[in-house]
């Protein structure tokens, strides 16, 4: 597939990002957890390896700060020193894609200015998540907060999350807006998914991307560009072998390749009965994989003992025994 690259747009005097974001963006984005020692603190041993790891599976991008990332429960001062530190180890290796979601409007554009700053290529915004928004102010919030933004944005359809889903009149209007460049649709409904497409099709440069990874295979045959899949931070190459068997037409293969994607959730995020249970699956299976530390931020704890053996016993159904010392998956 041909690939246009959009325009790139920066601060006044200061540098535009290091890699261009791809016009429409296609692909595997995963969206990286955040590696913490503490809650307030990095884990900066564990975050180079989980970049390099997420990067050596061949993937199209890289989402920081989403809700894999733990964004919204993150300290400012930490979210800027996780963009410097992330934006600097890809260095142009990968478009990265920043989540600016905030319920205050100046903190979003701040948090994007410091993206630009970086050299992030784009940021990534939900609706704000506290008020509840009518469509018609969320179309007016758009408006506003874009004329502000120094990157592309991609929008972020998390309605189990923010109380208020894109509708797809107004997704259709805020596509128009310049420097709208695609969504992320995390809802997990694909009718509305299937409408989607229809709406993003319409404008040439905007992407559609899916966010459950369990509707990755059924997502890309209705017309969807990629995916930002959790399960990516653990085995990446993975899922941009299902994204590769889809855009080549191989159904066998791409059967085969979704069938462990969802044999990934099974073993790993149903552990706990907690909704947290997907995000401590994948930090701790991470852990126990050697590759990042699992503190969480708070409200959520990591794993206890016992649920982290019954970790390292879904890491071993799927095959995964000789990585438990810490090799690379």
């Amino acid at each position: 597939v041909g690939v246009e690259f959009g325009v790139l747009l920066f601060r006044k005097g200061e540098p535009m990002s290091k890699i261009p974001l791809p016009r429409p963006l296609r692909g595997i984005v995963p969206p990286m957890v955040t590696p913490l020692k503490d809650r307030d603190t990095l884990d900066l041993a564990g975050l180079e390896r989980l970049v390099e790891h997420i990067l050596a599976g061949g993937v199209h991008g890289l989402f920081i700060l989403g809700t894999t990332g733990e964004g919204p429960s993150l300290s400012y001062r930490l979210r800027c020193e996780l963009i410097e530190r992330v934006c600097g180890q890809v260095d142009g290796r990968a478009p990265v894609l920043v989540g600016v979601t905030d319920t205050a409007f100046v903190e979003s554009v701040n948090l994007a200015g410091i993206a630009a700053d970086e050299g992030a290529a784009a940021v990534v915004l939900a609706a704000p998540y506290y008020f509840p928004a009518g469509q018609q102010e969320l179309l007016e919030y758009l408006e506003h907060i874009v004329a502000e933004m120094p990157l592309p944005v991609f929008l972020y359809n998390m309605p189990s999350h923010t109380k208020i889903k894109f509708e797809l009149d107004t997704l259709r209007q805020a596509l128009a807006l310049p420097n709208i460049v695609g969504l992320k649709d995390s809802s997990g409904d694909l009718g509305y998914f299937r409408q989607a497409a229809e709406v993003v099709r319409m404008y040439p440069g905007a992407a559609l991307l899916m966010g459950p990874e369990r509707l990755l295979a059924e997502s890309l045959a209705l017309g969807g560009y990629g995916g930002v899949c959790g399960g990516a931070n653990l085995l990446p190459r993975l899922f941009v072998d299902v994204y590769e068997a889809a855009t080549q037409g191989d159904r066998g293969r791409l059967a085969g390749l979704q069938r462990r994607v969802e044999q990934v959730g099974d073993s790993l995020y149903t552990i706990g009965k907690h909704s947290s249970a997907f995000l401590k699956g994948v930090k701790c299976a991470l852990a126990c994989l050697g590759i990042c530390e699992d503190a969480m931020a708070e409200p959520f704890q990591r794993f206890r003992p016992r649920e982290r053996e019954q970790v390292l016993r879904g890491l071993r159904e799927l095959g995964l025994e000789r990585t438990l010392a810490g090799a690379s998956v």
